[in-house]
């Protein structure tokens, strides 16, 4: 069918549960005309970090480097399927890495249970990103990642022992509240961020996540109660008490679409912060989506209370808060960003802020189990 279509590929590749073997090999090469070589069993591994690992152990690399004739490693007069081991990948820096970092995955030293707070939980793809930044800084951190799907609007009812959605946020190690948009769960996302706060229990709040752990200190701990979000609020909220999170000044009510702040902007970040440590820079670009933002004449008062913005971006429409903290004497791991940290993270490069939240519920969890450990002992 495929020759009938017009399709005569070089190379195919075969998804199944185990490895091709030499018998379906032949026949396929026989219905297709690819030669034997060139099919590729893309078979079933431990982890998906393995695949290419496992297309390397195939000589795929050297067949697609003959294929497309890339000098100087191909060979004058060859046939693609008939060269071998021209690409020497095996034992270089980069696959050394990656076989390394695909070990670890199979083996990890603890489970950590990170808890995502959202209001669209029902739809795998929606935080897709901030999984993956997730599941990133648990291979780096030699943890196995599972994500405890929590609806923030049921999280609005009192925190009883009968609430099964809070048992749910008590039993993680860490919590997550990632960006959105509109009021459905807002509140449940702010009493979650509360609980991380006073039970400390390690947190990062990315975009509205930010602005709603800004909010939560705003009404809990500057005891402002009609603290909110311009975007959220079904009332007029008092100028600079209230209007926790407004409207960028730059920014076009009347207009549809091309109002956000969107791209890579550069965050300069405040010495001794703990955003600082994590990044090893006193500059990052990240990048943003939002319309929404810290209203800077309610920083003095936050800061004055203990909150700090220890990440800011001045650009030609003035000073924005980027990133916000508790300090570490405070609380183990509490940041807020505006912009998206999901973006920029990588299997070989986790992100530094969800980096720094695994390594804190680690380092939490475990010393909440050698206590346990000592008491149990004593007792």
């Amino acid at each position: 069918q495929m020759m009938q279509l017009g399709l005569r590929p070089d190379f195919l590749c075969c998804r199944g549960k185990e490895p091709l073997d030499a018998g379906a090999r032949t026949k396929l090469s026989t219905f297709t005309s690819v030669p034997e070589r060139a099919i590729i069993s893309i078979h079933d591994v431990s982890n998906i970090y393995r695949v290419p690992l496992m297309m390397m152990e195939q000589d795929l690399p050297s067949m697609l480097v003959q294929r497309l004739r890339i000098k100087p490693l191909a060979k004058k007069g060859r046939s693609y399927d008939k060269v071998s081991n021209i690409v020497s990948l095996a034992h270089s820096k980069l696959m050394k890495s990656w076989t390394k970092l695909a070990d670890s995955v199979d083996d990890p030293e603890s489970e950590c249970v990170i808890g995502m707070v959202g209001k669209y939980c029902d739809q795998g793809d929606a935080y897709l990103s901030v999984v993956k930044a997730l599941t990133h800084s648990a291979i780096s951190t030699k943890q196995r990642l599972r994500i405890e799907w929590i609806d923030a609007s049921d999280l609005e009812g009192e925190d009883t022992n009968d609430n099964a959605a809070w048992q749910r946020v008590r039993s993680c190690d860490g919590i997550v509240v990632p960006g959105g948009f509109g009021s459905r769960g807002f509140d449940g996302k702010v009493s979650a961020i509360r609980y991380a706060r006073e039970s400390k229990k390690p947190f990062l709040g990315v975009c509205l996540g930010m602005q709603a752990a800004v909010i939560e200190y705003a009404r809990n701990v500057l005891n402002r109660p009609g603290a909110h979000s311009s975007e959220l609020a079904d009332t007029d909220l008092l100028e600079g008490v209230e209007d926790v999170v407004i409207f960028m000044p730059e920014g076009d009510r009347e207009r549809m679409g091309g109002t956000m702040r969107l791209g890579a902007r550069e965050t300069v970040l405040v010495d001794d912060s703990l955003a600082r440590k994590m990044y090893g820079s006193d500059k990052v670009m990240e990048r943003h989506r939002h319309r929404y933002e810290v209203n800077p004449d309610v920083v003095s008062d936050l800061e004055d209370a203990g909150l700090k913005f220890v990440g800011k971006n001045t650009d030609e429409s003035g000073e924005r808060m980027e990133v916000v903290e508790l300090p570490q004497s405070v609380h183990p791991y509490f940041v807020g960003a505006q912009f998206h940290p999901e973006f920029t993270s990588r299997p070989e490069k986790p992100n530094a802020l969800f980096l720094g939240l695994l390594q804190a519920s680690k380092q939490v969890k475990l010393q909440q189990q050698e206590q346990k450990e000592i008491s149990d002992y004593n007792y």
